[in-house]
């Protein structure tokens, strides 16, 4: 027993050396031949999540906290709340946390908490002001960011960059005072905010200036093989059907191996629908038809997969097969239905054939749309409701209309307008929660204390059920902070139970402080993040004057706003957003619609030796570990 004693001691001697180094693939092997003696060693369970976590082996983490989940306990919870993408309840165990801890995990915490209200904010309403609530000032980039996320997830578009750009301040002064963090570490930290700037100039329909911040993120090289995805993403997005050729370039980096693991179900979803619509526009038909099947096997109620599948059959002149697979869908999703007859009516229109008055109303919305005459297309709305209204009230029809009037007046920002179609709609199925969170939704811009009045009707957390496959989990939103703790020698005190989950533990920095010489009043340069030969006011070094240097890569039309239901024109996706939130819209949705992207500080998948060097962590009193 001595010798197995001693043995074991020199095995956490190793451990904890490897961790330190960053050695995790070595770590694992000492930590296998300590569960071999112990298998419910707490700690060494712990350590192995960790270190598998580190490499990117998050499958594999999964099985270990799933076999162990007793032993493990609280250690877990949160996590896997996280992943599972359950963010009310993983909102709920957070907040109790803070409530009931002190301890130097408080701002890790908080980080994580606010990482979920960004996530949240892409699927319900969240209001700013609960991150004060909360008590989550913006102290931390990180928690700016979050800040960031959430109002991206509201629409709030200005506010939201104004964040970002808060967000880079606080990043850059904080990695400022350490002397071995060099330029380009910095830059590679920024790269998650500067990807989401560029995906709300996207939003903002600034696509050359968004596209040059992309490209900018792009050439860093982050080693965040989900950042690349998302940014890659957006990139086509932008090209659309033009520049072909740097889209299948940039569609290489969403395939990269793990990528599945560091993004969520929704910005998958708008990748593999980007990817379908590459193929169509690159004339891959049989990959196209592929891509768009396994879709709408995944997601048999999404009407994207069907749209895609009926753009190929139009290129291809199969209008009247493109007709039945848009009707074998109308009747299967009647609650998707009015959406869908925009299609068909126009396709109606091409083969010359009769159609009835919803179909007329379909034909009329999708030209004013063409023409960006919204108000127009609202009229169209307004009047047909009407007649409804005095010769069919509450009939199938009447309430399709007054649905495909509140989502059109949605689309379009006319949240104001939409909100008596959404009261009526609500009021005839109060168990619709949809239509709740849209009429809160639009409520939070005009009315706070009626949207929160509201939200009293969303479920409970406790009343929604979840069926999620375990090994299909992604990575999640916002700005998580895994803190890395070395695992300890015996003899010394064990950690505590909570804070335990593989959070990582942050550098402390010193107080914020500005550079010399800077006036805090004066406006930052716009400008800043472009290198200075691609700055406006750049004039060169030498005498004499050069041709101004044409960007690369076409930008790509601007497609309209109904260009998703055009068949003619085939379906289009918009952007998706690094975590947490989306810059994958609704049609490729991204990767969010804001946001759900990759936050800074979230844990990362080892470096390969081509990747960028890191940034170096400062040493600590005491001799601490950084598991």
């Amino acid at each position: 027993m001595a010798t197995g004693g001693a043995s074991v001691a020199s095995l956490w001697t190793e451990v904890n050396r490897c961790g330190q180094n960053g050695d995790y693939t070595r770590a694992l092997k000492a930590l296998t031949k300590i569960l071999h003696e112990n298998r419910d060693d707490v700690t060494a369970l712990h350590c192995k999540i960790v270190c598998l976590t580190q490499n990117g082996s998050f499958k594999e983490a999964l099985n270990v906290m799933n076999t162990h989940s007793k032993v493990l306990a609280c250690r877990v919870f949160v996590s896997q709340l996280y992943r599972l993408e359950r963010y009310s309840e993983c909102k709920s165990v957070y907040t109790d946390l803070i409530r009931n801890s002190q301890d130097e995990y408080e701002e890790e915490r908080k980080t994580n908490l606010a990482a979920v209200l960004a996530a949240m904010s892409q699927c319900f309403p969240v209001w700013t002001n609960v991150f004060e609530d909360l008590g989550l000032p913006d102290s931390t980039y990180e928690l700016c960011y979050n800040t960031a996320c959430a109002l991206i997830g509201q629409g709030q578009l200005t506010e939201a960059f104004n964040k970002l750009q808060q967000a880079e301040e606080l990043c850059r002064v904080s990695l400022a005072d350490d002397s071995d963090v060099t330029e380009e570490d910095i830059e590679s930290e920024l790269a998650v905010i500067h990807s989401q700037m560029a995906y709300v100039m996207q939003l903002q329909g600034r696509t050359e200036e968004a596209l040059q911040l992309y490209n900018q993120v792009i050439k860093l090289k982050p080693s965040d093989v989900g950042l690349l995805a998302v940014t890659a993403n957006n990139i086509i997005t932008i090209n659309k059907d033009q520049n072909v050729f740097d889209s299948k370039k940039k569609v290489k980096l969403t395939n990269a191996e793990g990528v599945e693991y560091k993004l969520a179900r929704k910005q998958l979803q708008a990748i593999d629908l980007n990817k379908a619509l590459l193929a169509m526009y690159t004339n891959q038909a049989d990959q196209c038809r592929k891509l768009s099947s396994n879709l709408q096997s995944q997601n048999p109620g999404q009407p994207r997969p069907v749209l895609i599948q009926v753009a190929q059959l139009c290129r291809e002149k199969q209008h009247s097969r493109a007709i039945e697979l848009l009707q074998e869908f109308s009747d299967q999703h009647p609650e998707r239905a009015s959406g869908i007859k925009l299609v068909m009516a126009q396709l109606y229109l091409v083969q010359g054939t009769d159609m009835d008055y919803s179909l007329i109303i379909s034909a009329l919305v999708t030209m004013y749309s063409h023409e960006e005459d919204i108000d127009g297309a609202i009229d169209v709305f307004k009047q047909a409701i009407e007649h409804y209204q005095s010769q069919q009230p509450g009939s199938a029809a009447h309430l399709a209309l007054v649905r495909e009037a509140a989502n059109f007046k949605l689309k379009y920002g006319r949240k104001k307008e939409a909100i008596s179609d959404l009261e009526q709609l609500w009021k005839q199925n109060t168990n619709d929660i949809h239509t709740l969170a849209q009429l809160i939704s639009a409520y939070s811009l005009v009315d706070t204390d009626k949207a929160k009045s509201l939200s009293k009707h969303l479920p409970s957390a406790d009343a929604m059920s979840f069926n999620v496959d375990v090994d299909e989990l992604e990575n999640s939103h916002g700005a998580t902070n895994v803190r890395k703790k070395a695992a300890k020698v015996p003899g010394e005190n064990l950690p505590k139970e909570q804070g335990q989950v593989d959070i990582k533990k942050k550098r402390k920095k010193k107080k914020g402080k500005l550079p010399k010489n800077c006036d805090p009043k004066a406006t930052p340069d716009p400008e800043r993040w472009l290198t200075m030969r691609e700055r406006s006011y750049y004039r060169g070094k030498k005498k004499g004057k050069k041709k101004e240097q044409i960007g690369k890569g076409t930008q790509g039309a601007t497609a309209g706003a109904s260009a998703e239901l055009d068949a003619s024109k085939t379906a289009s996706s918009p952007p998706n957003s690094p975590r947490p939130g989306s810059a994958s819209g609704s049609s490729s949705a991204p990767a969010g619609g804001s946001s759900n992207v990759v936050p800074p500080r979230q844990q990362k998948p080892a470096a390969s030796g081509a990747t960028r060097k890191k940034v170096p962590q400062k040493k600590k009193k005491g001799g601490k570990g950084g598991w």
